[in-house]
């Protein structure tokens, strides 16, 4: 009997805390290498808090952070990123005082670029290429969520963290945003919170919901977005709510 492949990155009882609020109570969850993963829950169930925990911006109080056999809880986030993860917050982590090419640069480990993945990126966001001078502030709020993206897979990494990536953005952006995303996850795991149930129903292999701070539903995204009435009953949407 063939054994299933260990999930890159697990999630065993995490408990966070953020000042004098008890945020996660126990979250446990396995990513499988590979595709895109989805992080869905109401506001404030404690998505951003579950990336932030990974990433060691947020100290988990109890529990383990494994990343590819290694236990990452107790890491700075430096070495947590040098590890192969890359953190796309909501507030996308651009500097605005900068332009297109200076924060890419920043990105990389020696400050310069692999000239095929650049090429690649271009070609993914094009917007990238052509406005490669600007300072970053004068950029539209799609084409700073394709930089903060860019930033992130400048070079290779074995997984992305990203906070909702289409909050805010016109209904064309998002529909080239999947196709991106379909894409970078061909060589890339990437583990996605999102409120937008169309663009994560596109993209998701798998899907866990969090509530009140811990997983209340896993399993195929596949499944979720056939059953109307367990969307309803998790989240309170419907998919044609979400569109």
């Amino acid at each position: 009997m063939t054994q299933s492949p260990e999930p890159l990155l697990v999630l065993d009882d995490i408990h966070t805390d953020i000042g004098q609020y008890h945020v996660l109570h126990g979250v446990s969850l396995d990513v499988p290498a590979g595709g895109v993963h989805v992080l869905l829950g109401r506001n404030g169930a404690g998505k951003t808090t579950t990336l932030r925990t990974i990433m060691g911006l947020w100290r988990a109080q109890r529990g383990r952070i494994v990343f590819r056999g290694r236990e990452i809880q107790a890491l700075a986030t430096p070495d947590i990123a040098r590890l192969g993860i890359a953190y796309v917050p909501e507030n996308m982590g651009i500097f605005g005082g900068l332009t297109v090419e200076e924060n890419m640069r920043l990105a990389t480990a020696a400050g310069t670029f692999d000239t095929e993945r650049l090429a690649r990126i271009h070609a993914l966001f094009p917007a990238m290429k052509q406005f490669w001078t600007r300072q970053a502030h004068a950029l539209s709020g799609g084409q700073k969520q394709m930089l903060a993206i860019s930033r992130a897979i400048v070079e290779k990494r074995d997984l992305i963290l990203i906070d909702e990536p289409t909050k805010g953005l016109a209904p064309a952006i998002i529909r080239n945003m999947i196709a991106a995303f379909r894409e970078i996850s061909d060589e890339t795991t990437i583990l996605l919170v999102e409120q937008n149930f169309y663009f994560a129903s596109s993209l998701g292999r798998g899907v866990a919901v969090i509530e009140d701070g811990r997983i209340i539903h896993s399993g195929s995204m596949a499944g979720l977005a056939a059953d109307p009435d367990l969307q309803t009953r998790l989240l309170s949407l419907s998919m044609a709510e979400a569109h």
